[in-house]
């Protein structure tokens, strides 16, 4: 399941943690599930891909929890609540018409034109001897 561009990716991008001082080997090799990017690094990278949206979603609703029991501060400092307008239904619409056509644009891409952001090099298997030239 590795391409040549995940491989070396997931390589590149791990060994950035091993910068953080006394800790960094640590963590680069926790990371890995090993001593090198192997089948373990690709079934946490799975997982980790999987859990993040839910994880956001969570947060983007507990951020819009506190937002509707508190209020949004003002700037100026100054409460007015005459310019205010309500949370639920203007922005509630906005947000749902944002994601359909955002949704939409993403289906169209994905099932019309799949690989169009794709690296060609991704089609090579991974060879761990071999980089990639750019």
């Amino acid at each position: 399941p590795w391409g040549q561009m995940s491989f070396w990716g997931a390589t590149v991008i791990t060994n950035l943690l091993s910068a953080i001082p006394y800790l960094g080997h640590d963590l680069v090799q926790w990371v890995w599930g090993g001593f090198a990017v192997d089948n373990a690094t690709l079934t946490r990278f799975f997982t980790f891909h999987f859990i993040l949206p839910f994880i956001v979603l969570a947060m983007t609703m507990i951020h819009l929890m506190f937002l509707h029991e508190t209020g949004s501060n003002n700037p100026t400092g100054l409460n007015s609540n005459v310019d205010k307008i309500p949370f639920h239904p203007y922005f509630t619409y906005k947000d749902i018409v944002g994601f359909i056509i955002m949704l939409m644009i993403l289906m169209i891409l994905v099932l019309m034109n799949p690989y169009l952001l794709g690296d060609p090099d991704n089609f090579i298997p991974a060879n761990p001897l071999v980089t990639p030239p750019h």
